[in-house]
């Protein structure tokens, strides 16, 4: 070739080329290795339909080599084009991070990055290859495979207000793991959202029971579904939306409630979930006419509560809750827990970040107090939000409760004092438990829900250590039926009865939006 006048070395040098997907496009990001021959010392890519952004020595010696490339990468393209499925994709440019790792016969690797500006025949190539692996035997067996897109949903997104292209963005981030319903399909397995299945409704709008089976959809399991429908004028009603289908569209949990699929037309935003025939923890606690819980499903429910939580905090990139509060913990036939509303989660810091800043939101009583003064967000957050639900697991009384007097409206201060002491304990616990608890049991429960409120959150534990400990908690079979028991339960069900302030909105609030702790309406 040419080029060849160009060097006076005889034989080019290789070259390692590293095409990856940015982290946030795609959870778990992949690298394909391409060795090429290159004959100049620096290059930088460049193809049709590219703009590249070029600095220093590299701008100087890249048209050398410019030509070479394009036939490389055009025979590549071409090549890959002809051996597997066509795709759609967007015509819209997207960019792909380019890091190139050039190696000199007498130099060390230099890094060099650049962005290299793609259209939708370059997403074909950089879009499929990104998931592939360096040998060739892995090449080639994903050279046939069903192209998987370029473009996914991710946690960027959630700064669209809106977008003409969100339910194509979300077929090709989600494929077959969620389900794009039309309006009308939802409109008949509820009845046109009537009233007589209505599960809740609040200021996000309204959840209705629906049943789905493959009749409706292909693929699709017979069971019952809640399908909640987003007030779009309501407080972060697009944002809460999308947020949901992208937490709940990549994480899969026992623990945490399953989204079956969707709906985003025209200004409508639908959202389907599985069933929970058992509703709310909330519920459960706090109606009157609920049967009480038992001890050892309290213990359980706190148990799965606390591995759903884990199991946030411990992903690859950590997922902070933002908003664990009863409602939000869902229950079905075998009160297996289930967290639910994922529209206030935020990805936890990553690296040398201790926190992340945001603007505060969550529910008032659950919220953490350095978050609320600061917006310094961490999983440590969520932790405070864990232990004031232990508080009203041991006691059967609400988070705030501005129908008592005022010292005992917020029930960490008032429980605080009587946490340490097992015979102090007892004037708080639960009168509906009638004394039908492990006392051993609850004095640890009320031990580790005081570390868990603590003002410093360097003092709360993390949600790991916090299951191992519930866990423990299961093998103790001490009863606190006594005859003094039985007078301290009478006397703390005159001092700790449900009160009947903080009516709910509704026979769903599992559902319901979290409300701004800055606002003063009860939750």
């Amino acid at each position: 070739m040419q080029t060849s006048s160009h060097t006076s070395t005889p034989t080019a040098p290789m070259r390692l080329i590293v095409l990856e997907k940015p982290d946030c496009i795609t959870h778990h990001s992949q690298t394909l290795q391409l060795l090429v021959h290159i004959l100049p010392a620096f290059c930088v890519l460049k193809y049709a339909y590219a703009n590249i952004l070029l600095g220093g020595q590299v701008k100087r010696k890249r048209d050398v080599a410019l030509k070479m490339f394009q036939i490389i990468l055009h025979i590549v393209c071409l090549y890959y084009k002809a051996n597997t499925p066509t795709t759609p994709y967007h015509t819209k440019t997207c960019c792909t991070t380019i890091s190139l790792a050039m190696k000199e016969s007498s130099q060390p690797w230099r890094p060099f990055t650049a962005k290299y500006c793609c259209s939708v025949e370059d997403q074909t190539f950089f879009g499929n290859f990104s998931r592939c692996r360096t040998s060739k035997s892995d090449i080639s067996k994903n050279i046939n495979a069903p192209a998987p897109s370029f473009r996914r949903l991710s946690f960027s997104d959630l700064s669209r207000s809106s977008s003409t292209r969100i339910n194509e963005d979300l077929a090709q981030s989600f494929g077959p793991d969620l389900f794009d319903f039309q309006l009308s399909e939802l409109r008949a397995i509820t009845q046109n959202f009537s009233s007589n299945l209505l599960l809740g409704e609040g200021g996000f709008g309204t959840v209705h029971k629906g049943y789905v089976d493959d009749n409706l959809r292909q693929g699709l399991k017979a069971q019952a579904v809640a399908v909640k429908l987003l007030d779009i004028e309501g407080l972060q009603g697009h944002r809460e939306w999308l947020a949901e289908v992208i937490f709940l569209g990549q994480l899969r949990h026992p623990n945490l409630v399953k989204l079956i699929g969707y709906c985003c037309e025209e200004e409508e935003r639908l959202l389907v979930y599985e069933f929970m025939p058992r509703g709310s923890l909330e519920n459960h606690l706090f109606k009157r006419i609920s049967v009480s819980l038992p001890w050892s499903t309290r213990l359980k429910i706190a148990i799965g509560a606390a591995k759903g939580l884990a199991f946030l905090h411990g992903a690859e990139k950590p997922v902070i809750y933002r908003d664990f509060k009863t409602s939000n913990v869902l229950l079905d036939s075998d009160f297996t827990v289930k967290l639910s509303d994922f529209g206030l989660a935020k990805m936890g810091p990553e690296g040398s970040d201790t926190h992340v800043t945001t603007r505060v939101m969550g529910t008032y009583g659950y919220a953490a107090p350095e978050y609320v003064s600061t917006g310094h967000l961490t999983t440590k957050s969520d932790v405070f939000s864990f232990g004031v639900v232990l508080l009203e697991l041991l006691t059967g009384r609400r988070a705030t409760d501005k129908s008592r007097p005022k010292r005992e409206q917020n029930i960490i201060d008032w429980a605080k004092p009587y946490l340490t002491s097992s015979r102090r304990l007892r004037c708080i616990i639960d009168p509906r438990l009638a004394g039908q608890y492990s006392v051993k049991g609850a004095k640890q429960m009320a031990l580790l829900a005081r570390q868990c409120v603590s003002l410093n959150p360097k003092d709360r534990p993390k949600m790991p250590s916090i299951v191992e400990t519930l866990e423990a908690l299961q093998h103790y079979k001490d009863m606190a039926v006594a005859c003094g028991q039985s007078q301290a339960s009478t006397k703390s069900a005159t001092r700790n009865g449900v009160s009947s302030g903080g009516r709910l909105e509704g026979r769903g609030a599992s559902f319901r939006k979290s409300a701004p702790v800055t606002s003063s309406k009860k939750t």
